[in-house]
């Protein structure tokens, strides 16, 4: 099984097969034998594909850096003709497409070997993967009652369970970052339309989302996001030029940088104690490095922030939904939460999703502040205020939707870090550093100023290497 092979990431696992020691075939034999043991326990794997990559295989897979090795797709975008999809919906259950998306061509290029797509809350405006199309929870691997996050919990939980070294994600408000948390991970989101989008949407969420990877390694992510980088044909914008590489920078570390601690939320409020004390131990070590920590908090309008992402997701939420019921019953067919979004877009003005995104670009505009004006080069906190929550917190079943997001018990006070970066376009990260006094992960959030994603990239690249996380892995990987 892919996770008993002893390889340290995906590439590694390229590297062997372009010596001959494996064979794709092999692999695929591999990760599909490791999905069959390990996913009943975790539900991650759905929408089995082994016929199409058996004759992906056969049929020649192109000479890319990842050659042969097994690959996933998340049950949300990724529109291939070859993997149908569910979209974390029965509402949209074994939708089929006539062309591939611009960022799924990109991802077969490297040679990768896609079997199937990985289970993802409806929408992807959970914090957890917990989705009746799938009959049931997405786990977390290091703990089955503990979710693997959402939206690309299917994702992580397929990684870090073993059964494939790497998988796509999308992140529009954490999606990537939260899974990479839950799941001891490597989660990077890139700067605002640094990735293709086409053709199938000209953006998602008012830009709020792009698409991304669960990954072992900063490498398998630096590569993956040189192959995928750039726009696709028509693309409304176009994220700034990158001076080098993904996997140019990662290959020397970044020069000393102005980091912002922020060992709360960004809006004073405590977090866990546990979790506060990764992020100081991830100070100590970027002070050890000869990095210049200094606390602090951005000083943006967060709450101003997440009632407009609120408002965009649900009206986004609402226009998806209502155009795929065409006069079905939607007690059916839609969970509890996408038809309280529904519900709460009818409240809103006609007027406000243009408000909305209006607010979203002026928070973006005091982030750049936030860094410009501190002369900040890395924004540090938290991914997460506390480690990964019980299967059923966050479940779908609730009707009230504005409560699941913003309530005290809700979704963003669990994940107050990520959706400010969606909002603002900038690059961030989360790396797998922390660890509870239960043994659940506990990530470490970094972010750096619209484009800048060398710096942060190389950063990481540097912490990876100074207190490397490869052999910390779930029971269930090894």
């Amino acid at each position: 099984m892919i996770g008993d092979l002893g390889a340290e990431d995906a590439t590694e696992l390229a590297q062997w097969v372009a010596r001959g020691d494996v064979t794709p075939t092999e692999l695929l034999d591999a990760a599909l034998a490791a999905t069959a043991k390990r996913n009943p326990a975790i539900n991650a794997v759905v929408l089995i594909q082994e016929e199409t990559a058996r004759r992906t295989i056969a049929n020649g897979l192109p000479r890319g850096p990842f050659r042969g090795v097994p690959f996933l797709l998340k049950d949300l975008g990724a529109e291939a003709t070859d993997f149908p999809s569910n979209n974390g919906s029965r509402l949209f259950a074994n939708t089929t497409y006539d062309r591939n998306s611009a960022i799924f061509d990109r991802m077969a290029a490297t040679g990768v070997v896609t079997f199937g797509r990985t289970t993802s809350p409806e929408g992807g405006i959970g914090a957890a993967t917990e989705s009746a199309v799938y009959s049931g929870p997405t786990r977390n691997p290091w703990n089955l009652d503990h979710t693997s996050g959402g939206s690309s919990g299917g994702a992580g939980a397929a990684v870090a369970a073993g059964i494939v070294a790497f998988a796509h994600g999308s992140d529009g408000g954490g999606s990537v970052r939260i899974p990479a948390s839950s799941c001891g991970l490597f989660g990077f989101k890139s700067t605002r339309a640094r990735l293709p989008d086409g053709p199938y949407a000209g953006e998602g969420w008012a830009g709020m989302a792009i698409d991304g990877f669960l990954t072992r390694s900063v490498r398998d992510t630096a590569t993956m996001l040189d192959a995928c980088a750039g726009p696709d044909l028509g693309a409304p914008y176009v994220a700034p030029p990158l001076t080098r590489s993904h996997a140019d920078a990662i290959t020397r570390p970044p020069r000393r940088l102005r980091v912002m601690l922020c060992d709360t939320t960004f809006t004073g409020t405590p977090i866990h104690a546990e979790v506060q004390a990764a992020v100081l131990n991830a100070a100590k070590l970027l002070e050890d490095l000869g990095h210049h920590v200094t606390p602090g908090l951005p000083k943006a309008d967060v709450p101003m922030m997440m009632q407009a992402w609120t408002d965009i997701v649900g009206i986004g939420t609402a226009l998806s939904v209502r155009s795929a019921l065409k006069g079905r019953d939607p007690e059916t067919l839609v969970e509890g939460v996408s038809r309280g979004a529904m519900a709460y877009a009818e409240t809103l003005h006609p007027t406000r999703y243009l408000q909305a995104v209006g607010e979203i670009h002026d928070f973006g505009r005091q982030m750049a502040h936030a860094f410009h004006d501190t002369q900040t080069d890395i924004i540090l906190s938290a991914t997460l205020a506390e480690p990964p929550a019980l299967v059923g917190r966050f479940a779908h079943t609730t009707t009230d939707y504005p409560a699941y997001r913003m309530g005290p018990d809700g979704i963003f006070p669990y994940s107050p870090f990520c959706a400010v970066f969606n909002a603002s376009g900038q690059p961030a990260a989360s790396l797998p550093l922390g660890q509870s006094s239960t043994g659940l992960p506990i990530g470490i959030h970094l972010a750096a100023p619209f484009g800048m994603d060398e710096t942060l990239i190389a950063l990481c690249a540097e912490l990876e290497r100074a207190a490397p996380w490869a052999a910390r892995r779930a029971a269930m990987a090894s």
